[in-house]
């Protein structure tokens, strides 16, 4: 006997063929390319695009209009795939880090949008310093500060342009201390009481992969790069960033 097919949801299937579009394609799309390929009607094209970029499922570049995956998905493939290579490595120094300093680190790695928090540990504490995963971070925490000390002006230009105090980053004297200490610090930038402090990642490329972030409260986090836990905080950076094939040059 034949097999009934069960219900579906039509409406998501056809969102889907958005998604499997972009996926395929590997770059992003203008809305004319959508519909070519997709056959959906402009109308409805236009609703889907609407509701799947205020979800952040997809993202559209306001100079040109183009669409792309968005920063959601980035999210759910992370915990669909919690082996990722970049995280299987990291997680066990972020495990050791947390329990060392007795307070939360956070992996972050950077999207079209800025950095985002892409694991979180903590040491078990009942309080809740405010990390989620896929927060995104401004230019003037210290997970900010690395990706745009290590990062291109190109790169950086838009989510400083979007999330930057004024519309500013940091100052070029703090860009050129985190490039020459390799540390990055930030007292309270987005909640009284609770700073961070900031190391990056680097890949065999020299180029930067990811950022890892202690926070906790203020009286807790380091604020000098001479000190024990900073040094200790940047020891652990070197270590990781070799797991990647990086050497210093």
């Amino acid at each position: 006997m034949k097999n009934q097919k069960q219900a579906t949801i039509q409406s998501i299937q056809v969102g889907m063929r958005i998604i499997d579009l972009l996926v395929a394609s590997g770059e992003p799309l203008r809305l004319s390319d959508i519909q070519e390929k997709t056959g959906i009607t402009k109308s409805n094209l236009y609703k889907y695009l609407n509701t799947f970029t205020d979800l952040d499922i997809l993202y559209k570049d306001k100079h040109n209009g183009n669409y792309q995956l968005g920063s959601k998905l980035i999210e759910y493939g992370m915990a669909a795939i919690g082996q990722e290579d970049v995280i299987s490595r990291v997680l066990p120094y972020l495990k050791d880090l947390s329990h060392q300093l007795d307070n939360t680190c956070l992996l972050t790695t950077w999207t079209y949008n800025g950095p985002i928090i892409s694991k979180i540990w903590n040491p078990g504490h009942a309080y809740n310093i405010g990390a989620q995963l896929g927060s995104l971070l401004p230019p003037l925490s210290s997970t900010g500060k690395i990706f745009e000390s290590f990062l291109d002006s190109v790169t950086t230009k838009d989510w400083i342009k979007l999330m930057g105090k004024e519309g500013k980053g940091n100052a070029v004297e703090e860009i050129n201390r985190v490039r020459q200490e390799g540390i990055a610090f930030a007292n309270e930038p987005l909640i009284p009481t609770v700073s961070s402090v900031s190391i990056p990642v680097f890949n065999y490329n020299q180029e930067l992969l990811s950022a890892i972030t202690v926070v906790g409260f203020s009286e807790s986090i380091p604020k000098d790069p001479s000190a024990n836990k900073s040094q200790s905080i940047i020891k652990v950076g070197k270590e990781i960033s070799a797991q990647f094939g990086y050497r210093p040059l």
